[in-house]
């Protein structure tokens, strides 16, 4: 790697440190400028709390303090690697999210390969046979899965695979009380992941395949194609071998784009099938006004996702020599 490749990374660096520090800092005000605080919480759920008592708690967690007071210490917390503490689980925020991350990170990772994968052949094959009756038929079923809501996909789903057909548990990431070898364990998981991963890119499917099927047909269009054709070259070579590579330049730019977006609805899905991820953590700490928590789930989700629209353009590269990453 050249002395442009890190320069370039030395400066994504520094942005993504600006903009996570953006985040930190407007997401720590957004949620202070909430009415009700954790206190409030606890003394709403015990109903014995008295006035002194409440004070007694704010003054121990800090929470009396001026709030540019409590950003400083939070922010100065983060630089030293700590995200705070969550009183209402008894344990440090970064250990919270570090238990829950994997779980998520396999359901979006899951969740973009299917998307990826049948939307890109859905779109291909759809551009293939443009204005056909398999055309119109692909573009009318990716149509009512764009328009059908993650979390109505996943009731309906659930619905009629789980509790009429029961081919799929209902939720949950693995059979209670589960013992068997490495290789039943994950028989037992996938399963499990069956309806989360297709609800939750079913809609992914419906936007990637009509990317790769504008994508396709304008890169037919191309005059590198028409030769490939005239050298006697077999639709499969030219479709696989020359179009894919560039019409898939598209639909890698909105992976990186939609990374955000899948995180977002992999709260839904989490909660929908009860799945112990950092959405349904996430979830849990809004209702709970935990604030800590909250915002440590916010810093390493951006961090993640800044992370992988990084790799994107490192992969957008690869896929298109004509880019120079030093740009």
């Amino acid at each position: 790697m050249d002395r442009q490749f890190w320069t370039y990374l030395g400066r994504r660096a520094v942005q993504s440190l600006i903009i996570i520090a953006i985040v930190i800092v407007g997401s720590f005000l957004l949620l202070h400028l909430v009415p009700g605080d954790m206190v409030d919480v606890l003394g709403g759920q015990r109903g014995d709390m008295d006035a002194e008592l409440m004070a007694a708690l704010r003054e121990k967690y800090g929470l009396d303090r001026p709030v540019i007071v409590q950003l400083l210490e939070y922010v100065g917390n983060v630089l030293r690697g700590d995200l705070g503490y969550s009183y209402r689980n008894s344990n440090e925020v970064l250990n919270l999210v570090l238990q829950r991350l994997p779980v998520t990170i396999l359901l979006v990772v899951c969740s973009v390969i299917t998307a990826v994968f049948f939307g890109t052949m859905a779109g291909v094959f759809a551009a293939r046979h443009s204005h056909r009756l398999a055309d119109v038929v692909i573009s009318m079923v990716v149509l009512v899965f764009y328009a059908t809501p993650i979390f109505l996909t996943g009731l309906g789903l659930m619905i009629v695979f789980s509790v009429k057909l029961k081919l799929l548990p209902v939720g949950g990431l693995m059979t209670a009380g589960f013992s068997g070898s490495w290789l039943e364990l994950i028989a037992d998981v996938a399963t499990h992941l069956i309806l989360p991963v297709v609800s939750l890119s079913l809609f992914y499917i419906a936007i990637y395949c009509r990317l790769a099927r504008a994508s396709m047909l304008q890169v037919l269009e191309q005059d590198y194609i028409r030769t490939a054709y005239a050298k006697g070259l077999s639709t499969y070579n030219v479709i696989i071998g020359h179009a894919l590579r560039n019409a898939l330049l598209p639909v890698v730019t909105m992976v990186g784009l939609q990374i955000a977006e899948l995180f977002g609805g992999a709260l839904l899905t989490e909660t929908i099938f009860s799945l112990p991820g950092v959405g349904r953590l996430a979830y849990d700490a809004v209702f709970e006004r935990d604030y800590p928590l909250i915002l440590g789930v916010l810093i390493v989700c951006a961090f993640i996702i800044i992370l992988v629209n990084l790799i994107i353009d490192i992969l957008y590269t690869l896929l298109d020599p004509r880019v120079e990453i030093s740009r």
